[in-house]
């Protein structure tokens, strides 16, 4: 059976994640071993004790989300289940990248361990400087409002270099997330609210990620990026910053630094991957933990199932159903 992974991104973590899939399959806990050689970093440490608080933490989140993502890929191969299609959310993308072999895992490892460094860097120096106001920099999830209608409200204090609030993560029809200092999200709160959004949720995570506000981490990592090779995607693999297919590893290694001031524009890259799907019959897997990448492709409308791996009982179910 023919699959389309979806890698999950930050904020779907949680302690003890991928520990039974550890207990169940051997390779996926040779996979975190050899992830932690390469990035210097405790992986089944970040993975399995670290509390819930600190685990938000860019550093520690990233690489331990795409060390769980590259042990369920690892242990769908040993079954015979590979990609034929790949999409990630946000962080996800690096996985996904590592899937269409634009990156190797090495490399992705070590990328990915700079990132989050990078990225929570820049983090506590905003958040400084925005707790000013009482409270720190962020993100928000704004419930039943249209997209948008959100771009259009927050249009007036999203300027790119003296904004304070941007639309994000345009997740779907239902689900937008905003990133802002903390002055930000309380005007966003009070316009979306004011325009018929049902709920507006402040969300556990590091920094106001995917907006502006987070050039300084970009421009560094820009830097880090300049001389590591991106090769070109062995299957189609769609791209948080444009919505479409990525074609060549120099636009995704383009695109891996815009990402991190850009929206991700995850409902355009859900109708392309239908697109792409047509009338097949052609499961989709979200690879990671949690389940928000199948809920969201659930309210994009979008034919097809999508299929969560982020437990042992998860990840054999999958199994046992692509032997049938």
């Amino acid at each position: 059976m023919e699959y389309i992974f979806l890698f999950s991104g930050q904020g779907s973590q949680f302690k003890g994640m991928a520990e039974d899939i550890c207990n169940e399959y051997p390779s996926a806990r040779t996979v975190i071993d050899e992830m932690s050689k390469a990035s210097g970093e405790d992986i089944a440490s970040f993975l399995w004790n670290t509390e819930p608080e600190e685990l938000a933490r860019s550093d520690r989140s990233q690489i331990a989300i795409t060390a769980m993502q590259a042990a369920i890929i690892t242990v769908l191969q040993e079954h015979g289940i590979t990609p034929t299609a790949a999409a990630g959310f946000s962080l996800g993308e690096f996985s996904a990248l590592y899937a269409a072999k634009v990156l190797d895992l090495v490399t992705m490892t070590k990328l990915v361990t700079l990132r989050g460094k990078i990225m929570q860097k820049y983090c506590e120096k905003l958040d400084g400087q925005s707790k000013a106001s009482g409270s720190g920099c962020g993100m928000a999830a704004v419930l039943k409002l249209d997209p948008e209608r959100i771009v259009e409200i927050l249009k007036p204090y999203s300027d790119p270099m003296t904004g304070i609030v941007f639309a994000a993560n345009l997740n779907s029809p239902m689900q937008t997330v905003v990133s802002g200092t903390a002055e930000g999200l309380d005007v966003a709160e009070k316009l979306c609210k004011e325009a018929g959004a049902k709920r507006f949720i402040r969300l556990a995570v590091a920094g106001p990620f995917h907006s502006p506000l987070m050039r300084g981490a970009a421009e560094e990592f820009s830097a880090v990026l300049q001389d590591v090779p991106f090769n070109d995607p062995v299957i189609p693999i769609f791209s948080n910053v444009t919505g479409k297919r990525l074609l060549t590893g120099e636009e995704a290694k383009k695109n891996a630094v815009l990402h991190l001031t850009h929206p991700v524009r995850w409902l355009e890259e859900e109708r392309e991957i239908a697109s792409l799907i047509g009338t097949a019959e052609r499961p989709l897997l979200e690879i990671g933990p949690g389940m928000t990448l199948c809920n969201l492709w659930r309210d994009s409308g979008c034919a097809g199932n999508c299929h969560p791996t982020g437990t042992a009982e998860q990840l054999s179910a999958v199994i046992d159903t692509s032997r049938s």
